[in-house]
């Protein structure tokens, strides 16, 4: 026993060595690409893919800076597309007419008449090949989401790449699991019936996403819908209109390389007066909606008018709840890391970034400490002019910095501590750019207008908690329900109890947002939304759910005949009656009244 326990002291010490982590993983990772390489047939390898890269990408090119940077016009329905860090222009958009979004469904509706009939190799073969692309070409597809949001090309990796090859990896290896045909069991009565639920094409769907993700909030409805046989017409926000045809153009030559119609995919671009006619459209059979409450109310409006089903994902006031056995001050390190990766990530743009942090007495002033000078040297900017410079990027556009002023103002008005930031940033060399301050804001309380709506922006939210139950009553005093994260000892009874306790739709336990890194069905309830997408529940949310029951033994000749006592027309309701009684006691009773179900039967029949 001594040596076993000097062994296993010994494994866990060297366990800890990164070297012998790196080379596990190593190991790991060849073993598994080398089975996925050689395991399946060449009917699914991929083709390459050859696309050409707008001018913009290129390097060296330089667009006109725009003295007011915005997306309209005036004088025109177009839409004016620019980069948001520096406020060059990247072109104009015309936005979809009602007549452009009939024809688009259409062509949609015709190119998935012959896609229903496709088989789950020929989809993961086109979901193979636009993995393929995704990775060989990450530089150009980071350069193209960070011109038309602004971000960081960390934040492009991160939140952009990373998970939409999570989710085509997942979809290529789980999705047809997901979706085939499964067993149900029967009953006592109904032994001689096989049971089983389909999930099968829904028609053409539709997907209304937001500005934050440019080329992952397109590309997520697009996998799915192709795994599914199905359409797609995919709206992109009029915000980032510019980069919706370069996204889209992956999706449409993977088809295309693969011998399939491109028009399977139908980009529209519109302003919202004319969205209502592709919302409330009798040929679209479903809708996902990413975006803000306000608009999700127009939009699930819309939708009934033609009795669409929506899955509607919007914002969140995400709380993180640090508790009192992080006091350790490695581990309040460790953690700072993960808040400012929450907080800041996409200029803290994020559905699921994290808006509150709360923290138990023991570990706040220590936390703040960490953070204050953290935040301080954080350095904001445009990331494809000053690559080596910016760790926060822009924001999309300048229209709620005025609002941003004003509540990080009333808190301060109402007993909180502004420590960083707190005000818009006119950046020397760019000053067209539309940049926000990182900003910690401390001592906030729940009445406060800045701990109840959702800010989107780069604010760091400290709160202090008395106690655990004073933690989960901070989490969930407000009208979202997104997303939570909880940091303490794993197997605590604190942890557990936050776990339950908080109301959300998903949950990471000392970590941020890893859930959607493992394709864990995304969404929240309350203000946040309902319905899920990503991993199996959202595959099959996309699907025609059928339910099909057949003749367990049709060769035998078991099959489902009317007694005679209940065929129309009844000879005797009396008998009908005591004859159907005992069926149901034969069927669904305990001990006795079984056998005398099935005696009043025979009496009966």
């Amino acid at each position: 026993m001594e040596n076993t326990s000097r062994l296993l002291k010994s494994i866990q010490l060297h366990s800890l060595k990164p070297e012998i982590l790196i080379a596990c993983a190593a190991a790991v990772t060849l073993l598994v690409t080398l089975y996925y390489t050689f395991s399946s047939g060449d009917e699914e390898r991929p083709p390459n893919l050859t696309i050409s890269l707008p001018e913009q990408c290129k390097p060296g090119w330089q667009g006109r800076v725009l003295e007011e940077p915005a997306i309209k016009i005036s004088g025109s329905s177009a839409i004016q597309c620019y980069c948001p860090a520096n406020g060059m222009l990247l072109g104009r958009v015309n936005p979809v007419t009602q007549d452009g979004i009939d024809r688009a469904i259409l062509k949609a509706k015709e190119a998935q008449r012959e896609w229903a009939k496709s088989t789950f190799s020929q989809r993961r073969r086109v979901l193979k090949t636009i993995l393929k692309y995704v990775l060989e070409n990450q530089e150009s597809i980071a350069t193209i989401a960070c011109l038309d949001s602004g971000k960081t090309k960390i934040d492009a990796s991160l939140g952009e790449i990373l998970v939409t090859v999570e989710k085509l990896k997942w979809t290529i290896q789980h999705g047809e699991k997901a979706l085939k045909a499964e067993r149900r069991p029967t009953n006592f009565l109904m032994m001689y019936k096989h049971n089983e639920v389909r999930w099968e094409p829904l028609g053409v769907l539709a997907a209304c996403v937001s500005w934050n993700y440019p080329f992952h909030n397109l590309m997520g409805p697009i996998i799915s819908t192709i795994f599914t046989g199905s359409a797609l017409l995919l709206k992109s926000s009029e915000q980032t209109a510019w980069s919706l045809a370069p996204f889209v153009s992956i999706a449409r030559n993977a088809l295309s390389a693969c011998g399939h119609s491109p028009n399977l995919i139908q980009p529209v671009v519109c302003w919202p007066a004319t969205a209502s006619h592709l919302t409330s459209h009798p040929g679209i059979a479903h809708i996902t909606f990413i975006g803000s409450r306000p608009v999700a109310h127009n939009v699930c409006a819309s939708a009934a008018k033609s009795l669409i089903p929506v899955c509607v994902e919007l914002g969140g006031k995400d709380p993180a709840i640090i508790l009192e056995d992080n006091s350790n001050v490695k581990r309040l390190h460790q953690i700072a890391s993960m808040l400012l990766r929450g907080v800041f990530t996409s200029a803290g743009q994020n559905c699921v970034g994290i808006e509150r942090v709360i923290v138990l007495p023991t570990s706040y002033d220590p936390l703040i400490s960490i953070l204050e000078p953290r935040i301080r040297a954080l350095r904001v900017g445009s990331t494809l002019d000053e690559p080596e410079e910016v760790d926060v990027g822009a924001m999309i556009s300048d229209t709620s910095f005025d609002r941003l002023e004003r509540l990080i103002a009333d808190s301060v008005a109402q007993g909180a501590k502004l420590v960083v930031g707190g005000t818009r940033y006119v950046h020397p060399k760019h000053p067209q750019g539309h940049y926000f301050s990182p900003t910690l804001l401390v001592d906030v309380r729940p009445h406060m207008r800045i701990a109840q709506e959702e800010v989107f922006a780069p604010i760091c939210v400290l709160m202090r908690a008395d106690s655990v139950d004073d933690a989960l009553a901070m989490a969930n005093s407000t009208p979202y329900a997104l997303g939570a994260s909880v940091f303490g000892r794993a197997a605590s009874a604190d942890v557990e109890k936050c776990v339950r306790g908080v109301r959300a739709g998903m949950v990471s336990v000392n970590d941020f947002a890893v859930y959607y890194a493992v394709q864990l069905p995304f969404g929240g309830v309350g203000g946040s939304g309902y319905g899920r997408f990503a991993g199996e529940e959202g595959l099959r949310a996309l699907c025609n759910v059928k339910s099909v029951c057949r003749d367990r033994w049709p060769g035998l000749g078991v099959r489902t005949s009317i007694p005679g006592v209940i065929d129309y027309p009844a000879r005797s309701v009396a008998r009908a009656w005591r004859f159907c009684r005992g069926m149901v006691e034969l069927g669904y009773g305990e001990g006795w009244m079984r056998v005398e179900g099935l005696w009043r039967m025979v009496r009966n029949g």
